[in-house]
């Protein structure tokens, strides 16, 4: 090697040398971002995006939000703060939940959205997992006779605007050839009054929203969900992309309260199954492994959240199923040992 190839040489090693003590400096002096959890923490409140209003889902009694997704909300509460009641519930409509959500007004959507490819990339969300397995179906007066999709033929039908629920119908009806009117409309509400007042045949949603809404009905028995099913509904909650330890936070609540369930802790029973000699139910409850640390939260996260809401089956039970008005039964979302989809990962 030459004397002008070990200068360079030199040279270059100097210049890399610098390059990396700069970026070691910068690192270790630039100030590091605020997670989602730090600012939840330091404002005292979850704030929780859920539907305007859905029996068994999300609804406003007597001044105090119920419902299967505002128990999720809860949960969060619970396992971040020890206090189910810090949440500030803020409703959103369906064309507006992704901005809320956009904007950081709330820190999660809990409501009726379907889990898709395009907001689970193009639109900035990650999905942190699929609280209810639900599907679109539609509504008819028993009147007409109707049992069959394809006895709608040339019927209006009423749609809220600005949801797969609008993408799908147009799909369904285009693919098997069925002629028909839609009237869309900007709320679910606005929806439901539409086909109450007669303006429209049927009407389409979720198989759970409209079974919900049809109970609020002067006389539910006057009115029929079809059998047929045009659409896989993975409903979820969602959050920003570029926080995993958020997202993790997020998915992690939800299996653990299947994971509750399975291993048969409740609210009940969760404070002396904090005793429990199986390895499994000690991991559940932070006994054993410091599986919090991970998260971010106290290793008894999970005792939090079993204590003030339940595992899944209570609270599905009371917002959804045989404790609540509306009874509906497990069917998909029963455990996958008990022949339904939910199921979550080893907690280990």
């Amino acid at each position: 090697m030459t004397l002008n190839h070990r200068l360079r040489r030199g040279l270059f090693d100097a210049i890399n040398i610098a390059i990396a003590l700069g970026a070691a400096a910068i690192a270790l002096t630039a100030p590091v971002a605020a997670t989602t959890l730090d600012d939840v923490r330091a404002r005292g409140t979850l704030n929780c995006g859920v539907s305007a209003g859905i029996p068994g889902f999300s609804e406003r009694i007597d001044g105090d939000w119920r419902g299967f997704d505002v128990d999720f909300c809860r949960a969060l509460a619970a396992a971040i703060f020890d206090d189910s009641r810090k949440v500030i519930f803020v409703p959103t409509t369906a064309s507006e939940r992704f901005d809320v959500l956009r904007s950081a007004k709330v820190d999660l959507l809990s409501r009726n959205t379907t889990w898709t490819m395009s907001r689970d990339s193009a639109l900035g969300f990650s999905f942190a997992a699929i609280t209810y397995f639900d599907g679109q179906g539609v509504m008819v007066r028993a009147a007409t006779g109707v049992r069959q999709l394809r006895d709608l033929k040339g019927s209006t039908i009423c749609v809220q605007s600005g949801t797969t629920s609008q993408l799908n119908l147009a799909d369904y009806f285009a693919r098997h050839g069925i002629a028909h009117n839609v009237v869309a409309y900007q709320t679910f509400d606005e929806a439901l009054q539409s086909y109450r007042d007669n303006r429209c045949d049927v009407l389409t949603a979720d198989v759970s929203a409209l079974l919900a809404q049809r109970s609020r009905l002067i006389s539910p028995a006057a009115h029929v969900v079809l059998d047929e099913i045009i659409s896989k509904e993975p409903l979820g909650p969602l959050v920003r992309q570029g926080d995993s330890q958020w997202l993790n936070i997020v998915r992690w609540t939800h299996f653990a309260m299947l994971t509750a369930e399975e291993l048969g802790v409740t609210s009940r029973n969760v404070l002396e199954q904090v005793n429990s000699p199986a390895p499994d139910v000690r991991r559940l409850l932070g006994r054993e492994a410091n599986l919090g640390a991970g998260l971010g939260l106290t290793d008894d996260w999970v005792v939090r959240i079993v204590k003030a809401v339940g595992n899944f089956a209570e609270s599905f039970d009371h917002s959804l199923g045989p404790a609540s008005p509306l009874r509906f039964s497990r069917g998909r979302n029963a455990l996958w040992s008990a022949g339904g989809l939910q199921y979550a990962p080893p907690m280990r």
